[in-house]
């Protein structure tokens, strides 16, 4: 302070030294536009979790206590503004890093990041104390890439390119990469099958960390520190990516869920939680939803727990979104993805035929998961699952039938889903899965149709395609609605057998039947999909008065 006294804020003066010791001050003082609340923005309070992050890299990058870092964030925690962002305009601003690396999932990502920074290297307290570091007549700038007029360089990847031999080439000399850093590297692409996961890892082995430069030390001293490498991120499955980085001894890892304890028992526990989720399931009600908030509202006190980010997280918002998508809270709040294996739906709702069919529906359609005929082991092979699904003015899914078969002939197959067509009336859609029969069993269903004189007046149309789509991922959409009610099973219409099936189901490696979920699921995605064009009603001109 006695040595800066007559240069608190300019070059080389006293912000500037406490900025290249503490990792915080810089981003207080520097970026306090966008970490520091003020009537000029619209930031929130920061968490404990920011400083602690701040700390770790403050370790990595002052101290140089460790290469390889791995920070497991929930969504919504400000990772890449606090990391990548402020980490980047340290590094650059300081020059301890000459060329960094950022790669994103998408190129939009990457493009945003390269943005943000670039705006924040313009803000006044940097550009006071270290100068116009922007420079775009000068200096490459674009949408990926960000030369700054101190000869470093930040370059911005999607996950899709290459990074393999990327250099820059400065007035200085040619430099590899010293940072990398992996934002959300991964997509639901990558966690398919565990050959894409597989291949992501390898991908970052090979073509990241072989790119990297080991430390140089001269008579024990470190005249060069080793390349840096970051991932940031939140684990979509076990095996993916994210969780094979978590298990390299290589790497420190940093993980925080959106709250520290457990939800699960939390949630079960708790009478006013339970009795939250029970009114936003009530399908009595004109507006569940509202209903539920009113409820939260009237017992806020009892009812509110502490997160990781108080200012961010909202209680009534997180609890709605654990009771609808349970896995999706698990993976991307929680940051765990280990319990997968396990049985997915906990429970079900089921009403009465007579409570059932005295809803209105909006749409009603069949849907169908084929199997072979003529089995010799009828005891082993597969079933075709038949699901008639609607979806009724007050927001909720019924299945009204379903059902499990076995035939010995192709036209017996043919001739039942017939008799389903005759017995609800309302059925518009009929979706088939194509993989079997290639199309053959929807051309002989329409040729008897045209034939029957019950049938052949009904506009029904067919949706005939190919299975394409991961069966976990697409089962994992429906198993918040089956276990808070929002899906309701007819109790005198759906076979135990195939309400069994749905309740025994623990993701494809770990069951043995995944046709009655797997068919449930088809009308769940695609009843919202489908559209229905209501009869018009026609009036004589007496009618009206005319």
């Amino acid at each position: 302070m006695k040595q800066h006294n007559r240069n608190l804020f300019g070059s080389n003066g006293l912000a500037y030294s406490l900025g290249k010791r503490s990792f915080e001050f810089f981003c207080l003082y520097f970026l306090q536009d966008f970490f520091v609340p003020k009537s000029t923005n619209l930031s929130r309070p920061l968490a404990p979790v920011h400083y602690e992050v701040w700390k770790e890299l403050e370790n990595i990058f002052i101290h140089n206590t460790h290469d390889k870092q791995e920070f497991i964030l929930p969504r919504g925690c400000a990772k890449t503004t606090i990391i990548d962002m402020a980490l980047s305009c340290f590094l650059h601003c300081y020059k301890v890093s000459t060329f960094t690396i950022v790669m994103a999932n998408r190129e939009l990502d990457a493009v945003n990041f390269v943005d943000q920074t670039k705006k924040a290297l313009q803000t006044p307290y940097i550009v006071h104390t270290f100068g116009t570091l922007v420079n775009p007549r000068n200096r490459t700038v674009n949408k990926l890439e960000l030369e700054l007029d101190n000869d470093t360089k930040i370059q911005a990847y999607s996950s899709g390119s290459s990074v393999r031999g990327a250099a820059y080439i400065s007035p200085n000399g040619i430099f590899r990469p010293m940072v990398y850093i992996a934002d959300d590297y991964i997509s639901e692409a990558d966690i398919l099958t565990d050959e894409s996961k597989a291949k992501k890892y390898l991908k970052w082995q090979k073509e990241v960390e072989e790119g990297g430069d080991e430390a140089v030390y001269r008579e024990g001293k470190l005249i060069k520190p080793a390349t840096k490498f970051l991932v940031l991120g939140t684990p979509l499955a076990p095996g993916d990516f994210i969780d094979s980085i978590k298990k390299n001894p290589e790497y420190k890892v940093f993980h925080r869920s959106v709250v520290d304890f457990d939800i699960d028992k939390y949630f079960d526990e708790h009478e006013k939680w339970q009795e939250f989720k029970n009114i936003l399931y009530n399908d009595k009600l004109e507006d569940p939803l509202q209903s539920a908030m009113d409820f939260y509202n009237e017992n806020k006190e009892d009812m509110d727990f502490t997160t990781v980010w108080n200012g961010k997280y909202e209680c009534y918002k997180m609890a709605i979104k654990y009771f609808e998508k349970r896995i999706a809270f698990m993976q991307e709040l929680m940051c765990i993805s280990e319990n997968i294996g396990d049985k997915w739906f906990k429970s079900n709702a089921t009403q009465s035929k007579e409570d059932i069919e005295n809803h209105t529906f909006t749409k009603t359609m069949l849907c169908i998961d084929t199997a072979g005929v003529k089995n010799k082991d009828k005891k082993r092979s597969d079933s075709f699952a038949f699901a008639v699904g609607s979806s009724s003015d007050n927001g909720f899914k019924y299945i009204r039938s379903g059902q499990l078969r076995k035939f010995n002939e192709f036209d017996e197959y043919i001739d039942h889903v017939l008799y389903l067509l005759k017995e609800f009336k309302d059925i518009v859609h009929c979706y088939i899965e194509k993989n079997t029969y290639n199309g053959l069993d929807v051309e002989n269903i329409k040729k008897k149709i045209e034939k029957d004189k019950e049938l052949s007046s009904r506009d029904i149309t067919f949706i005939n395609e190919m299975q394409r789509k991961n069966k976990d991922e697409k089962i994992s959409t429906i198993v918040s609605d089956v276990n808070n009610g929002r899906i309701i099973f007819c109790e005198n219409r759906v076979e135990k057998e195939f309400l069994s099936r749905i309740m025994d189901f623990a993701g494809q490696k770990f069951s043995l039947h995944d046709d009655s979920p797997d068919v449930v699921a088809e009308f769940a995605n695609r009843i919202d999909e489908i559209q229905v064009i209501k009869p018009i009603k026609l009036f004589s001109r007496s009618a009206l008065g005319l």
